[in-house]
């Protein structure tokens, strides 16, 4: 029988010729271009955007919230309520000097009348008097992260030295920006498993429409003593690239957008919408993180492309043994 001889001859001429070469058997058993090629591209590059955009969106709001808890936890707030029978701007004067003789206690200034409002004018108008309106008066309170005060000893000397006063230490809003920022990160993190399942999923399924198509080709080449590994890195080095462009084009596209949303922001920062989403929010930016993580998602998008093609040669390749 002269089949042996011609195996032989065809495993050296495809060790010789270099049968992964992308003009050879791979273009054979993987065209570079095709109706479902182009939409396995365009799969992939949706699934790429909507994975570094959940990516940039939990990035962004992680630096916000650390921004936010920052900002709360270096300062806190003492309220001195006007009570009947007691002068307000003496008791202020008295928490003052309770205040500054503190250890740990950086600065402590009395909000001014203007001050309150201003604070109050978007909600009651510019013309507020104060003196008809039971208004505390707040006392802003910096303290030295590096060596802060006892919270509870400086609570417990103020109500014993000023009843009308109360400190808070915004212990409650961290809580809560803490609890919100968690919840996000849980939910982008969920969605992201989703979208790479999905991106997963939309490989396999074509992987296996071009198994099936080309069968003919992937049985001769089994038959004739191709391994399974040489047939699976075909696939895989296809498959590889169409991810890495596919993630690039969506990673692109995430990026753009971000920039676009960070100039639609930029153009109402002079204006009081701006400045009051800006106060609430803060300013919309991507950091090196936000960056690391769209490039990270890109690479993640490339290599779960090329392994579940891989695996789904291997596991394919199975009926012909």
């Amino acid at each position: 029988m002269a089949l042996p001889v011609e195996r032989e001859d065809l495993i050296e001429e495809s060790d010789e010729t270099g049968i992964d070469d992308d003009f050879g058997a791979a273009a054979a058993i993987v065209p570079a271009s095709g109706v479902s090629g182009r939409a396995l591209f365009f799969v992939l590059s949706i699934m790429s955007f909507l994975a570094c955009i959940t990516v940039g969106t939990v990035a962004v709001i992680a630096q916000a919230s650390a921004d936010w808890r920052s900002e709360i936890s270096g300062e806190i707030t003492v309220q001195v309520r006007p009570l009947d029978g007691i002068d307000t701007m003496d008791a202020v004067d008295k928490a003052l000097a309770v205040i500054l003789e503190t250890p740990g206690i950086g600065s402590a200034r009395a909000l001014s009348e203007q001050d309150l409002r201003d604070l109050l004018e978007p909600w009651l108008g510019a013309d507020v008097d104060l003196d008809e309106l039971p208004v505390p008066r707040l006392i802003v309170i910096e303290i030295d992260r590096s060596a802060p005060p006892d919270i509870g000893d400086l609570r417990f000397r103020l109500s014993q030295a000023v009843p009308a006063a109360s400190l808070d230490d915004h212990e409650l809003w961290q809580g809560r920006l803490a609890v919100m920022a968690n919840t996000l990160a849980v939910s982008g993190a969920a969605i992201l498993v989703l979208v790479l399942v999905a991106t997963v999923l939309s490989v396999v399924f074509a992987t296996r429409g071009a198994m099936a198509t080309n069968k003919d080709i992937v049985e001769v080449l089994h038959l004739v003593g191709a391994k399974e590994a040489f047939i699976a890195r075909e696939f895989e080095r296809h498959f590889l690239r169409l991810g890495f462009r596919g993630g690039l084009a969506g990673g692109f596209v995430a990026m753009a957008a971000f920039a676009a949303i960070r100039w639609i922001s930029a153009q109402f920062s002079a204006t009081p919408a701006g400045d009051q989403f800006d106060a609430l929010f803060g300013g919309i930016s991507i950091g090196w993180t936000a960056f690391a993580g769209i490039g990270l998602t890109i690479l993640l998008v490339a290599a779960l492309t090329a392994m579940s093609s891989r695996l789904t040669v291997f596991h394919f390749l199975k009926v012909f043994d």
